[in-house]
């Protein structure tokens, strides 16, 4: 017996010794969080982060998703980043932390897995437009190139097509039949249902989405229907899942944050806030035409028009040709305005080559092609873009008609706008002077000599007998005590030359 134990104790012995040892692979993940409204700011920081991840040798790339949705271009951009760019290079994995809605959807299933925290849902990407009700071939124009990007991500990453289909368009519905010779589950929708009794448990096929719903998942759904891979408490819990399923170890794992910047520009972009832009540019050029020289209202309508521009170039909505052709449209109207008398060719063209530049940076295109929507996207983006400035447009005019109605009767702000000129006999014109009250209703008329009593360059000051005027030199810069001849008004701009008299 005891030569049988020790016999046995070898052969156990030699089994432990021959019996392969696994061990786990050391990889590296990135935390990238993504979250909020999804636009092209956030795609821009996106690639940004993953570029960054990858050159520090990233093998899984964690998209922390946490989003009601946003825009559909830039979330099919970033969708078909992950899947035909970020995807080949690295593990994508989206972790959805509070809920991946509409186009937070569409980017969580362009990732190789879906990892679900509880009580968190997905689904519900049926496309809108604010303002505007999306019927017949509009409607199904949006949803089909909405439902073949997400069978494209089913193909890619092994995700129910029709299930994901069903978040996009509410007339599909989608049953769940057992499979008998495999017995696994298996997603068709109600037009496409198998008729095989032998292959399919026909008689006790699910209703997993009736056909006037859209379908939304909680996170035991998408467990239980294949949609997420799996159901944990927090982040360690998912990389716990990933490193027990794939037999890897994490031996490092950073997480990249986005820059103040990148959420400025982001901030920026957002429609509401380019309205307010627009409009308080518009009412800074405003208000600076209406008074002598150039002051603070010229320089914040200078600080709101580089803004918009550069936040549009930033998320690449611009190109170069759109900001050379807003940048001279400015110069032409600065010419018309401070130099050239009146408003004539120059003006107009600087303002077509300000809309034209404006109108060029809603829609992202080369600069070797017109700015002109290809697609049903494109049209829906120049169409927020184009309301977003009638918006601050309307907005302008409120505030101007307020501006020139109250300003000049407030003591303190009558100085930055010039009241409205009131016709009198013989041609002569009633000014708001700057002249004591006893002679602020003074007139003047063409032909009339002064004297420059603060420098024009070309807007400033002149003094015609009692009265002090603001004035604009015709194409020239005069010094004080300069004589001056008025040559030309128009309702309240008065143009000055000088004189020999």
């Amino acid at each position: 017996m005891a030569l049988l134990g020790v016999v046995l104790a070898t052969l156990v012995l030699a089994n432990e010794v021959n019996e392969p040892v696994t061990e786990s692979r050391p990889v590296k993940a990135a935390v990238i969080p993504c979250k909020d409204m999804i636009d092209q700011g956030l795609y821009k920081s996106i690639v940004r982060r993953t570029t960054e991840a990858l050159e520090a040798g990233a093998d899984y790339l964690v998209y922390e998703i946490g989003t009601y949705g946003g825009l559909l271009k830039s979330a099919d951009d970033i969708a078909k980043y992950f899947i035909l760019d970020a995807g080949k290079k690295a593990h994508t994995v989206a972790y959805i932390t509070t809920e991946a809605i509409s186009a937070g959807a569409m980017i969580s299933v362009s990732c190789r897995d879906i990892i679900m925290r509880e009580n968190t849902t997905i689904g519900d990407c049926a496309p809108i437009q604010p303002g505007v009700k999306l019927e017949g071939i509009e409607r199904e124009k949006t949803e089909s190139f909405t439902r073949a990007a997400f069978s494209r991500a089913a193909e890619a990453n092994g995700y129910p097509e029709p299930l994901l289909k069903a978040m996009v368009t509410r007339q599909i519905e989608v049953y769940r039949l057992k499979n008998v010779e495999t017995g696994k589950y298996e997603f068709f929708e109600g037009n496409r249902l198998p008729s095989d009794p032998n292959v399919y448990d026909l008689d006790d096929k699910e209703l997993i989405d009736p056909n006037d719903e859209i379908l939304t998942l909680t996170a035991s759904d998408a467990l239980e229907y294949g949609v997420a891979r799996a159901l944990v408490t927090d982040l360690d819990g998912a990389l716990d899942f990933l490193a027990k399923r794939d037999g890897v170890s994490f031996t490092e794992t950073i997480r990249l944050e986005t820059m103040w910047s990148e959420e400025m520009v982001r901030w920026l972009n957002s429609p509401a806030v380019m309205s307010i832009l627009i409009m308080v540019a518009l009412l800074g050029v405003y208000i600076e035409l209406n008074t002598p020289g150039i002051g603070l209202p010229g320089l914040v309508a200078v600080i709101c028009f580089v803004v918009i521009v550069g936040s549009k170039y930033l998320t690449g909505l611009a190109n170069w040709v759109e900001v050379a052709l807003f940048v001279v449209g400015i110069l032409f109207l600065a010419i018309e305005v401070f130099v050239l008398p009146g408003f004539g060719v120059v003006g107009f063209f600087g303002i077509v080559c300000i809309l034209g530049g404006l109108f060029g940076m809603l829609v992202k295109n080369p600069p070797d092609k017109l700015p002109w929507p290809q697609t049903q996207l494109d049209w829906d983006i120049f169409a927020n873009g184009v309301v977003g400035m009638l918006f601050g447009f309307a907005g302008f005019l409120a505030l101007a008609w307020l501006a020139t109605r109250w300003m000049p009767r407030l003591q303190l702000l009558s100085g930055l706008l010039l009241a409205p000129a009131a016709p009198k006999q013989g041609g002569e014109v009633e000014f708001s002077m700057t002249a004591p009250p006893e002679v602020a209703s003074a007139a003047v008329k063409v032909g009339d000599v002064g004297e420059v009593v603060s420098k024009l360059r070309p807007a400033g000051r002149a003094r015609f007998g009692e009265a002090i005027v603001d004035v604009v030199a015709e194409a020239e810069f005069l010094d004080k005590q300069t004589k001056v001849e008025i040559i030309s008004i128009r309702g309240n701009r008065v143009v000055v030359r000088a004189s020999g008299r």
